[in-house]
């Protein structure tokens, strides 16, 4: 019997990446994502489902999860993926676009987490959170991105401690910075855009890659996966000298 796999954000780049690499080694996939999105994909392999999704809407997530439950039961891995970015400085950001990066990036995850708790259990399977460096370090304009990251990366990780006792893995990878909607940010007035688009990114890699590293890293029987050189190397920094790793950040991306 095939092992299935259930991404959020499944019709973006990185989690087209996942979803392809996967098929490769006889997966079948559920992709979860918004309405639009999953319309513009063209037409696939029959192993891949599409289910469309608002992960802001509790009531939706709900039944969407019990939905995929029911037909699988058991699930060996979810790749919760889902997510935006938000540019701007502090001051200039209203407290309505701090609760929506939370809503999507943190909440989203939490909700589709509780929904498929029993199904991944029973499938003694993983939970992989994709996270961002933005979780474990400071980032310039980035004050609801990262808070959502690090809130991410909180959850996921007390998560593991008490899911262990049912033989469910929790994994989490940070990329640096990765190119999944180059040159299309489409950032609203509140500075919320597309994943990947941002122009002051650096470390730049393609989705392909990127789903490389952490599904490599994850069958590896890694816990923690930082994506890519920079982030490997600003995860060691960081973790020697916090103040160190502040310093050459401002000096990165501040203008």
């Amino acid at each position: 019997m095939s092992r299935v796999a259930v991404i959020t954000g499944g019709a973006g780049g990185l989690g087209q990446a996942f979803a392809k690499q996967l098929l490769t080694d006889e997966w079948r996939i559920v992709l979860v994502d918004l309405p639009a999105a999953l319309e513009a994909l063209r037409p696939g392999d029959q192993r891949v489902e599409r289910i469309a999704c608002d992960l802001t809407d509790e009531a939706a997530v709900t039944e969407v999860c019990r939905e995929i439950s029911a037909r699988y039961p058991a699930l060996d891995l979810v790749i919760h993926n889902a997510g935006v970015t938000q540019i701007g400085l502090f001051e200039d950001t209203s407290l309505a676009s701090q609760q929506r990066v939370m809503e999507i990036n943190y909440f989203g995850s939490v909700r589709v987490a509780a929904g498929l708790l029993g199904a991944v259990r029973a499938g003694r399977g993983t939970h992989l959170a994709i996270s961002s460096v933005a979780g474990f370090a400071p980032l310039y304009k980035r004050t609801a991105y990262a808070a959502s990251k690090h809130a991410l990366n909180g959850f996921f990780m007390s998560l593991a401690s008490e899911e262990a006792q049912h033989g469910v893995n929790v994994v989490i990878a940070a990329p640096s910075f990765v190119a999944t909607n180059p040159g299309r940010l489409d950032a609203s007035e509140d500075g919320i855009g597309r994943p990947g688009a941002a122009t002051d990114g650096f470390d730049e890699m393609s989705p392909e890659h990127a789903a490389g590293i952490i599904l490599g890293g994850w069958r590896r029987g890694r816990r923690f996966i930082p994506v890519g050189r920079v982030a490997s190397l600003v995860w060691r920094i960081n973790r020697l000298s916090p103040r160190l790793y502040s310093w050459l950040m401002m000096r990165k991306i501040r203008p």
